[in-house]
């Protein structure tokens, strides 16, 4: 799951300098992509680390991968330009990067706001496994969190749990249930390259067994009117979820890509204290949305 970038390649793309990048629309155009992988290409060892990376994401038993920058970030600055077109070009060899929100152009940042919701991303509390925009009929095909900084107290390690494996461990009745279109949750506005709002939905969102989107957030017990037997077969797939989950603490430069085809996604609790911490010197997270080739044209 953690991938090194070879030494050989960190001193080429530290002098690679990449130019800015093109939009088509809401997403990364496809001249950019050719550009940067041409210029990808000629440094040492890239196809190789690139493999490796798609193959954590899509191979038999993969579904995420945290690509380590630290290194770059150190000698280029988390906050540079360059840095950034960095991480857009490794994001670009995976799937095509985009936005969809019209308020941030590719990159969204995520900090932390001790005044709201603690459950939301850019609380300070436990942020339930969930994916992103589950209620679009186009999710995204991958969801990607760059880290520029960590909690400064020490807290919020981000949690990850195969999905599929935790409702393999349901029962019958359990997936035939989650199987339902029953399941509701969040808003649906000025969003781009997600398709149509879909409610109702179903949290087992395909033909075959391990396949398709799991759309689940645990946010939807508290926060949609289910049915008993719906919000129990729900409740029963966030404790397998809890109880398959794996826990880490990314790093500044740590570059975390999930497919949330397979996986879902959290965070525990920053640790107490943030009030006492400049706003400046909170932990800062910038997020990046994939889309799969194949579904460009579908969530154009």
């Amino acid at each position: 799951m953690f991938i090194d970038i070879p030494s050989e390649l960190e001193a080429a793309l530290i002098d690679l300098p990449l130019p800015p990048w093109k939009l088509d629309g809401s997403s990364l155009a496809k001249s950019a992509m050719e550009e940067y992988r041409t210029e990808l290409m000629a440094t040492p060892r890239f196809e190789e680390t690139a493999a490796t990376l798609r193959h954590a994401l899509t191979g038999e038993g993969g579904g995420c991968a945290v690509l380590r920058l630290g290194n770059l970030a150190k000698a280029l600055g988390s906050d540079d330009d360059r840095f950034l077109r960095l991480a857009t070009a490794f994001a670009a060899q995976v799937a095509v990067p985009f936005s969809p929100f019209p308020r941030w152009p590719l990159w969204k940042d995520i900090g932390v706001k001790v005044d709201k919701d603690p459950g939301k991303s850019s609380g300070i509390g436990y942020n339930a496994f969930h994916m992103d925009l589950v209620n679009g009929t186009l999710p995204p095909d991958y969801t990607t969190l760059l880290c520029v900084r960590a909690d400064p107290l020490g807290g919020g390690p981000s949690i990850l749990s195969d999905a599929h494996a935790a409702v393999a461990r349901l029962s019958e009745n359990s997936r035939a249930l989650l199987a339902e279109t029953a399941y509701t949750y969040g808003t649906f506005f000025d969003l781009h390259g997600v398709g149509e709002e879909y409610t109702p939905f179903p949290i087992l969102d395909g033909s075959d067994p391990g396949e398709g989107f799991v759309r689940f957030t645990a946010k939807m017990l508290e926060r949609s009117k289910l049915g008993q037997a719906h919000a129990d077969a729900a409740r029963e797939l966030a404790e397998e979820l809890v109880r398959g989950q794996v826990s880490f603490m990314l790093q500044p430069g740590d570059y975390l890509i999930v497919n949330q085809r397979r996986f879902l996604h959290g965070r525990e609790a920053l640790h107490s204290g943030q009030e006492t911490v400049p706003a400046a010197d909170r932990r800062l997270l910038l997020q990046l949305f994939l889309r799969a080739p194949a579904s460009v044209g579908s969530a154009a």
